[in-house]
């Protein structure tokens, strides 16, 4: 099994390195570029242009990787791993929408916030659904660290599987807001994903784990400072969507907590910057929000945000590992 997952990193990292070389051009020829919002960080303003909707290269590195090595554990029935990939492409698909229209507007507004939160929520509801009826997902909750498991109302997991999912989903979008840092902070996340699936004999969910880490590796290679190219909604609301439904298909969302530290720090940023700038009437808790903002405002670089908040979310997923090993 580890040999399969090995093998579905590699062809997702070179397909996706590949597609890199391919849809870069052409987003470039199309004129598919990034406006930059005039209140963010002045510093940014020469990175108008750089192309965007660039998430369709890793997720086409992962789609090759799930119908070559994946295949033999669709052929077996097991489908984990494609229900995990097709939530993701939803939430992709919704992400293109966005980036379409507003590249359509050309301006950094797309969806309204309603209109992305609708079609999040009815996403959600349909994977839930759809891990509930299969038998992949139980109404059970599993609280890393303390090595529980406390059974809860079917109604009340669907309230709660919604919530973790949309939030999460938004969160790693936030997180996406500097050159290659949605991409460094989410390596970690999948490597914990990948190594937990091939210790605990997770054949299904490892191997889309693994080529997910293979296509993000890749893709960073064009989306390191200074950035080739942009992951664009189309990116973010697909890796957020495959971060999260990994956790549901391992039963256990709450891994999110310190795994996904870093989505959770810059969600809550931006929600405390919001919510204490309209309750003083205009004072700010950070100097910009989301918090990488922040530090970019102290005087760090782009290198140093990036290497640190990567070094963070490695730190938390070895923790994450120490909480759970036990499980099994």
């Amino acid at each position: 099994m580890t040999l399969r997952m090995i093998l579905s990193f590699v062809i997702a990292f070179a397909a996706a390195f590949i597609a890199g070389k391919i849809v870069i051009p052409i987003l470039v020829k199309m004129k598919v570029g990034q406006s930059i919002k005039e209140i963010g960080p002045t510093w940014h303003l020469n990175k108008q242009g750089t192309p965007t909707m660039g998430g369709v290269i890793f997720i086409a590195g992962l789609f090759v990787a799930m119908i070559t090595a994946g295949m033999p554990a669709i052929l077996r029935g097991e489908l984990t791993h494609v229900f995990v990939f097709l939530f993701a492409l939803v939430y992709g698909a919704i992400g293109f929408v966005d980036d379409y229209c507003k590249l359509k507007k050309k301006e950094n507004t797309g969806l309204t916030g309603w209109q992305k939160l609708l079609l999040q929520v009815v996403a959600a509801v349909l994977f839930v659904l759809a891990m509930r009826l299969t038998g992949i997902a139980q109404a059970e909750l599993y609280v890393p660290f303390f090595q529980v498991t406390v059974a809860i109302p079917i109604p009340v997991y669907y309230i709660f599987a919604v919530f973790v999912i949309v939030g999460c989903v938004n969160a790693v979008n936030l997180t996406d807001g500097i050159d290659g840092l949605a991409s460094g902070v989410s390596l970690p996340v999948t490597i914990f994903y990948t190594v937990m699936a091939a210790i605990w004999g997770y054949e299904a969910q490892g191997l889309f784990a693994a080529a997910l880490t293979g296509g993000l590796a890749a893709f960073l290679c064009f989306n390191f400072h200074p950035a080739r190219v942009f992951m664009g909604d189309t990116g973010s609301l697909f890796l957020g969507g495959a971060v999260c439904a990994l956790a549901f298909a391992f039963n256990m969302p709450l891994i999110l907590v310190p795994l996904g530290i870093v989505y959770i720090c810059e969600a809550l940023s931006d929600i405390i910057q919001v919510g204490y700038f309209k309750l003083s009437h205009g004072k700010r808790v950070f100097k910009m929000a989301p918090i990488h903002h922040h530090f970019e405002m102290c005087g760090w670089s782009e290198y140093k945000v990036f290497a640190v908040f990567t070094a963070v979310s490695l730190v938390f997923a070895v923790l994450s590992w120490l909480g759970v090993k036990a499980r099994f």
